[in-house]
């Protein structure tokens, strides 16, 4: 199986915009929401904004890995995304304002395919390309939860 060129994954929000973008954007408390980011170090000790690079620790099971990103979309209250330097992906938050709160899109796009280096991590030690991808869509789903219960507290 190939690598998918787009996931995607959204939720309603019961909250404006604005405290939802406050959540998405705090790159250092994604490992409270998603269960494969165990942390997110934001470079330079700046706030995040277009331009910004994090490092960040990967894990799954046993195995664990750094990535390298940098953001590069920042619309407040509106888009917000990161391309990931090792494997090419880029990830986003989408935000749009509905009459009860905030839809919220989480994407994993692929505009440039993935890394060949990556790949074969994938196929050789995380269960192929249809597993990874399940994973992924899985935690996708996990961290717009854990981000919308958060919001609603």
């Amino acid at each position: 199986m190939s690598v998918a060129p787009l996931l995607e994954e959204s939720i309603e929000v019961s909250a404006p915009p604005a405290t939802v973008w406050a959540l998405v954007t705090d790159l250092p408390r994604m490992a409270r929401w998603s269960p494969q980011v165990v942390k997110t170090i934001v470079r330079g000790g700046r706030g995040v904004g277009l331009g910004t690079r994090t490092v960040n620790i990967n894990r799954r099971g046993p195995l664990v890995w750094p990535t390298r990103s940098k953001v590069v979309a920042f619309e407040p209250h509106s888009e917000f995304a990161f391309r990931i330097k090792d494997n090419y992906t880029i990830w986003s938050f989408s935000l749009e304002p509905t009459t009860t709160g905030t839809r919220v899109v989480q994407r994993r796009r692929t505009p440039d395919g993935t890394a060949a280096i990556s790949n074969r991590l994938v196929d050789t030690v995380l269960g192929g390309q249809e597993q990874f991808t399940s994973e992924l869509r899985d935690g996708m789903r996990q961290t717009l939860s854990r981000i919308k219960a958060e919001a609603e507290a």
